[in-house]
C-alpha cells in the first residue's frame, strides 16, 4: 500500500535536503528562490497536526 503523503520525519528531510542544496548554490536570483522553497518546506514540516479544543469551561 502506498501511502498519499509523506510522514513528518520524510518532510523533515526534504526540507533539510532542499536547504542543504540550496545553500550550495552560487549567489543570486535562483539560490534566493531555493532558499525560499526550502523555507516553506521546512515550515510545512514544522506545522503541528490536528488542533483539539481545550477541556473545561468554554470560552466566553
Amino acid at each position: 500500500m502506498k501511502e498519499t503523503a509523506p510522514d513528518r520525519i520524510d518532510q523533515d528531510i526534504l526540507a533539510a535536503d532542499a536547504l542543504e542544496r540550496a545553500r550550495l548554490l552560487p549567489p543570486g536570483p535562483e539560490r534566493n528562490e531555493a532558499l525560499k522553497r526550502a523555507s516553506l518546506l521546512r515550515c510545512s514540516a514544522d506545522a503541528p497536526g490536528p488542533v483539539f479544543a481545550k477541556r473545561g469551561r468554554p470560552r466566553k
